[in-house]
């Protein structure tokens, strides 16, 4: 298991901005009495996102001291949790899935990607733009090579698509989320090989009639000869 340390460098002093000091208040209010904990995740999560995507050891005390906890018991899940960054990230922090279907559908390409592009792991961009790490499954095999960059999922990719994604990005682009090729869910790259009858010939569609069988054709041809 990777030991997962705070940053040596450290900010003095973190507070919520007024808009998510209420929301994470609400958040606190779903829980009863004495469990007042059981909101860490998500206010450690809002602190991260309203820190430029990692957590500070003030902004992991801020949330212990509002949920009336222990700051060990806050820094234990933050240091647990892998979605919590624990050292400054790029703008764009790149989540590049290695698992199994997605190094099968070319991951380690992308990652030659990061590498060139970005630098080694956990290192961030000399313009503040990008950093990445290797995870674990993030659950979107069928669309495999797959990535996640802050809080968005894109699929479909290659290196070719990978690189103008994240040049878009930088430049403050717009980008599509999702897939990279187009694909709508998770329908078949060449289109439909099966269920035609239900969902067409692209699988987005009306339903192709099914011609019938021989059998079905010959009783059809038979009846109407008897009429």
């Amino acid at each position: 298991m990777t030991v997962r340390r705070l940053a040596e460098i450290q900010p003095a002093s973190f507070a919520f901005t007024p808009e998510n000091e209420a929301w994470a208040q609400r958040e606190i209010t779903k829980f009863p009495p004495g469990r007042r904990a059981s909101a860490i995740l998500p206010l450690l999560w809002r602190a991260q996102e309203q820190n430029d995507y990692w957590l500070s050891k003030a902004a992991i005390e801020k949330v212990a001291e509002m949920l009336e906890m222990p700051a060990m018991r806050a820094l234990e899940v933050a240091t647990f949790y892998s979605m919590f960054n624990l050292s400054p990230v790029g703008r764009h922090h790149v989540q590049l899935c290695g698992t199994t279907p997605c190094m099968l559908s070319g991951s380690d390409d992308l990652k030659k990607v990061c590498e060139q592009r970005i630098g080694p792991q956990s290192h961030v961009s000399a313009d503040g733009a990008l950093s990445w790490i290797e995870v674990e499954c993030l659950g979107a095999c069928c669309n495999a090579p797959m990535v996640q960059i802050n809080n968005d999922y894109y699929e479909d990719l290659n290196p070719q698509n990978f690189t103008k994604l994240l040049d878009d990005l930088v430049a403050g682009r717009p980008v599509a989320k999702g897939s990279q090729t187009g694909r709508m869910g998770s329908e078949p790259v060449g289109g439909l090989t099966s269920l035609k009858s239900l969902y067409g010939l692209d699988g987005r569609g009306p339903p192709v009639p099914e011609e019938p069988s021989p059998a079905d054709a010959a009783k059809t041809g038979a009846g109407d000869a008897q009429g």
